[in-house]
């Protein structure tokens, strides 16, 4: 119940942050929450593959190439989708960032809810 609960949180902040950053554009809430879905399969899977095989740039940029995978994510997901755009590289850097810091305060407040 609670991963249903943090793929739709996921899906609101990819609704959220398409209707606010230009170059994002996703086709309607069923899209949304398939994207939701697809990231987190891609998270699970692809992401470790690639931050292991990018270790020395991790490294050597003190973990700041993560972002750099986090948008290479997003793009994946672009290409997997019909009804998710992405325009280009730095807007799904931005999309990243600001779709980890969406997840981040929603997920907490999830915990802060389960708590009580």
């Amino acid at each position: 119940m609670k991963t249903f609960l943090k793929i739709l949180l996921t899906a609101l902040a990819v609704i959220v942050l398409a209707n606010i950053l230009p170059g994002v554009t996703v086709v309607g809430y069923t899209t949304a929450i398939i994207v939701a879905i697809v990231i987190s399969l891609l998270n699970m899977f692809v992401r470790p593959l690639l931050v292991f095989f990018t270790l020395p740039a991790t490294i050597v940029t003190l973990g700041l190439f993560l972002f750099v995978i986090n948008a290479i994510i997003i793009l994946l997901a672009d290409k997997l989708i019909d009804g998710f755009a992405v325009s280009g590289f730095f807007t799904a850097f931005f999309f990243s960032i600001l779709l980890s810091i969406f997840r981040s305060i929603l997920f907490s407040l999830l915990k802060e809810k389960s708590s009580n």
